[in-house]
C-alpha cells in the first residue's frame, strides 16, 4: 500500500491540488456572486472597480495626467476649506497647550467667540433633518442632566447607580414603545434585550456583529453575507468592511421605493438570493433617502422560512419616536416592529425624534441570547477581566441622563404631539409639490418625515425648459435652505422637524422660485452650485466615481484641520 501511494505525495502533486483547490474556491465563489447579484449588478461592480484602478493607475503611470488632475483637485479642496474650515482672526487656532491656562473670565469669551463664529441659521428650519430641536424647554432639562451626571461613566455600574439605572431604563422604555415583551427577571430568557450607543451607525455596526459571530458559533459560518436593499443606511456597508460580511444590495422598485422582494426571493430556484452563508436581512422604516417604509412583513416571512430562521433587523433610526405614533395620531403606518414575528433586532435614535442629546440611540434586540454576542469579553487581559457591550469601553453618563431626562419628560403624550406636528408638515410639503409643481415629482409614498422629489425633465437642457434637481438644490441653497443631495435617481429630500412646521408655506414658496430660476439657466459668467459640482462630477466621465471618491477623502480631510 505503502509503494502504492508514495508516487503520489510529491511536491508537484500538492501543486496541482493546491491550484484545483483555489480554481474551484474562486468559481464557487463567483457563481454564487452572479447569481445573487445577476449579470447586470455583477458587470457594473466591475465596471466601478476598474474604474477606481484605473483612475488610480492614471495617476500613477502619466505625469501629465497627474499634474492635470491633481491641480484641479487642489483647487476645489481649496474652495471646500474655505467654505466649510475657513480661518477667523477673532478666533487664532490653538495647536499647543498654553503655557499659563486661561482664567475663567478668559475661556467664557472664548467659548462665546467660538458659539459666535459664522454659521448656517439652523434655528429657522431651513436645514433638512441635522438638528433634531426638542425646544428652548428640553435645552434646560439637558442642561440639569449634563450638570448632574458630567463626570458619570457606565463602565464603573458600581461607582454610578443612578447612570446604571437610566441607561437600562432607556433601553427598556424603547423596548416598549416597539412592543417587545420585557423579561420579568434577570434570569428570564424571554423577552427583549439591548444597549445604548453612541449613535444610529454603531447601533447598526453592533447588530451586524452580533449576527456574525452568532452565525460564526452556532452555525460555523466563516464567510459571512447579509442582504440589504440599496436604500439602506451607508452603515450597513461600513460594517460589513469593518466585520467581514459580504454585503448584496437589493434594488428597490422603481415606483413604491420599496426593497424588491422578488430580487431577495430569487422565484427560480437555481437563482436563489439566500445562501448557506446568509446570515441577516435588513429592512428600514423608513429608509433615509425617501422615507419610505420597507416590507417588513414580507422580509419577515423569508427569514422565517430558512432553517435555521435568519435574522431580520429593521432600521429605525430615522423613524425613532416618529413611526410607533404614527398610528395613535392618525396617519397611516405599515407592520414594522417586534409584532413582525420574523423582527430580530431594530435600532432607534434617540438622539433624533427623541429629542435626546446627540449621541444617543439603542439597538434592541428580541432576546438576551442574540444580543450577547454583541459583547465584547475579554478574559486574559493582564489588567483584569475586560467587558463592554458595545463599541466603547467608557462613555459619557452625561449624554444617557440627558437621554433618559428627555424622554420621561415629554412622555407619550409629547411625542404623539410632535409627531402630529412635523408629519403633518411632510404631509403639507407633499401635496403641495403634487399639486403645484408640475416640473417635480415624489419618491414613491412616504409616511413618516423625509419627502423625496425628483425633476420629471431631469436633464432635459435649457431649450426644452427641462429642470437640472441639482441645480434646483443650489438655488435652494442660495435661498437659504440646506437639503440632502440623493442619487440613483437624482433628487432632493427634506427630513422634517419641528423647526420645519412653521415655515412649511415659505419652503413651498421658494422652491417655486428655485425651480424658475433652475429652468432659466445660469447667467453668463454664474459658477455652478456644489451639488451640480460634486453629483455632476461623478457622471461626467468614466473616471468620475474616482475622482467623487478622491474628493470625499479631502472633504474629511478639510474639516480635520486645525491650521
Amino acid at each position: 500500500m505503502r509503494t502504492t501511494i508514495k508516487p503520489f505525495l510529491t511536491v508537484q502533486t500538492a501543486k496541482n491540488v493546491l491550484f484545483w483547490y483555489t480554481i474551484h474556491y474562486w468559481s464557487l465563489a463567483f457563481y454564487r456572486h452572479l447569481r445573487a447579484t445577476g449579470l447586470r449588478t455583477t458587470i457594473y461592480e466591475a465596471y466601478l472597480t476598474a474604474v477606481k484602478r484605473a483612475f488610480a493607475l492614471l495617476l500613477v503611470v502619466v505625469p501629465s495626467a497627474r499634474q492635470k488632475v491633481s491641480s484641479e483637485l487642489d483647487a476645489a479642496t481649496l474652495d471646500i476649506c474655505s467654505s466649510v474650515a475657513p480661518s477667523f482672526e477673532s478666533c487664532p487656532p490653538v495647536l499647543s497647550l498654553p503655557q499659563t491656562g486661561l482664567s475663567s473670565e478668559e475661556l467664557s469669551k472664548q467659548l462665546e467667540v467660538l458659539a459666535d463664529l459664522p454659521k448656517t441659521k439652523w434655528e429657522n428650519g431651513r436645514v433638512s433633518g441635522a438638528v433634531y430641536h426638542g425646544g428652548e424647554e428640553m435645552e434646560a432639562v439637558w442642561k440639569e442632566a449634563f450638570g448632574k451626571f458630567g463626570v458619570a461613566n457606565p463602565l464603573h455600574a458600581d461607582v454610578f447607580p443612578g447612570v446604571r439605572k437610566m441607561d437600562s431604563e432607556v433601553v427598556s422604555m424603547c423596548l416598549s414603545l416597539f412592543n417587545s415583551p420585557l423579561p420579568k427577571s434577570i434570569l428570564d430568557a424571554e423577552g427583549g434585550a439591548g444597549t445604548t450607543t453612541s449613535g444610529g451607525t454603531e447601533s447598526i455596526l453592533m447588530a451586524c456583529k452580533a449576527y456574525r459571530d452568532r452565525a460564526r458559533a452556532e452555525r460555523g459560518i466563516t464567510k459571512p453575507e447579509m442582504i440589504i436593499p440599496i436604500s439602506a443606511h451607508a452603515a450597513f456597508d461600513k460594517a460589513g468592511s469593518y466585520f467581514g460580511i459580504k454585503v448584496h444590495h437589493i434594488p428597490v422598485d422603481p415606483i413604491s421605493r420599496k426593497v424588491r422582494i422578488d430580487l431577495v426571493r430569487r422565484a427560480d430556484e437555481e437563482l436563489l438570493q439566500i445562501n448557506p452563508n446568509t446570515i441577516l436581512l435588513v429592512g428600514s422604516a423608513p429608509n433615509f433617502p425617501d422615507g419610505i417604509i420597507d416590507d417588513i412583513p414580507s422580509l419577515s416571512a423569508l427569514a422565517l422560512a430558512q432553517s435555521p430562521p435568519l435574522g431580520l433587523h429593521v432600521d429605525c433610526c430615522l423613524g425613532s419616536f416618529l413611526v410607533p405614533f404614527l398610528e395613535k395620531a392618525g396617519f397611516e403606518t405599515e407592520p414594522f416592529d417586534f409584532r413582525v414575528k420574523g423582527v430580530t433586532s431594530i435600532s432607534c435614535d434617540t438622539h433624533k425624534y427623541g429629542f435626546a442629546p446627540k449621541g444617543s440611540s439603542v439597538i434592541m434586540y428580541r432576546s438576551k441570547q442574540l444580543r450577547k454576542y454583541q459583547y465584547s469579553v475579554i478574559t486574559t487581559w493582564p489588567g483584569g477581566v475586560y467587558a463592554s457591550p458595545s463599541m466603547a469601553g467608557s462613555r459619557p453618563g452625561a449624554i444617557i441622563a440627558g437621554a433618559w431626562a428627555s424622554m420621561v419628560h415629554l412622555g407619550q403624550d409629547g411625542y404623539l404631539a410632535s409627531c402630529r406636528d412635523i408629519v403633518g408638515a411632510r404631509i403639507a410639503i407633499e401635496e403641495g409639490i403634487r399639486k403645484d409643481f408640475p416640473e417635480l415629482y415624489v419618491l414613491g409614498k412616504p409616511k413618516v418625515s423625509v419627502i423625496a422629489f425628483g425633476s420629471k425633465t431631469e436633464g432635459g437642457g435649457k431649450e426644452s425648459k427641462g429642470v437640472g434637481i441639482y441645480e434646483v438644490g443650489d438655488r435652494m441653497n442660495k435661498l437659504g435652505w440646506h437639503l440632502n443631495a440623493l442619487q440613483t435617481p437624482p433628487a432632493l429630500h427634506n427630513a422634517c422637524t419641528r423647526l420645519t412646521v412653521p415655515v412649511v408655506d415659505q419652503f413651498l414658496k421658494d422652491l417655486r422660485t428655485a425651480v424658475d430660476a433652475a429652468k432659466k439657466g445660469r447667467e453668463e459668467g454664474e459658477k455652478e452650485g456644489t451639488m451640480v459640482t460634486i453629483y455632476g462630477l461623478g457622471s461626467s466621465s468614466p473616471i468620475g466615481p474616482g475622482l467623487v471618491e478622491e474628493m470625499s477623502s479631502r472633504y474629511m480631510d478639510v474639516v480635520s484641520r486645525s491650521l
